[in-house]
């Protein structure tokens, strides 16, 4: 068996919150999550070989276009291509809905996270000033970057 996708629930969120918890100094919170499930956004699971939750995102749909809440990779299974694998899934879900352009917004202080997006097409695109928590009495910008996602042509019956 190998890598794969599902989309998450509420019975997922204990799996989910653990990753959230390790992964980040202001994680969501559990209402975060039980709220983007409640509003119908896209969510989705990433699974080891051994059916281990490594990962997982949350985009919400809008007009023709959507946006990436949350994506996150377990610390101990970054940098193995489970992000990018994230990324196709949301992309593909985009295309399906017929979404043309996916945002998201991410810490100006995550080289990493910012180098993958740059890679996958991604273009920036703004500052968001003092959008995230930094810690007591502090906050970070957010990078503001966006993807076009091209529209397969329709083959012809």
């Amino acid at each position: 068996m190998r890598e794969t996708m599902r989309p998450m629930q509420v019975t997922d969120l204990d799996m989910v919150m653990a990753i959230e918890a390790v992964a980040y100094s202001h994680p969501w919170t559990r209402g975060n999550f039980v709220d983007s499930l409640a509003a119908g956004n896209q969510t989705w699971l990433r699974l080891d070989a051994d059916g281990h939750c490594i990962g997982y995102c949350v985009a919400m749909p809008g007009f023709e276009e959507m946006h990436l809440l949350n994506i996150t990779v377990a610390p101990h299974a970054q940098r193995r291509g489970h992000a990018r694998a994230m990324l196709q899934a949301v992309c593909q879900a985009c295309r399906a809905q017929r979404h043309d352009t996916l945002w998201l917004e991410v810490r100006q202080s995550n080289d990493g996270a910012r180098q993958l997006y740059g890679q996958f097409g991604f273009e920036t695109v703004g500052l968001r000033r003092d959008y995230s928590p930094a810690g007591p009495g502090q906050r970070e910008d957010a990078v503001v970057m966006r993807l076009g996602i091209p529209r397969r042509p329709h083959a012809l019956v």
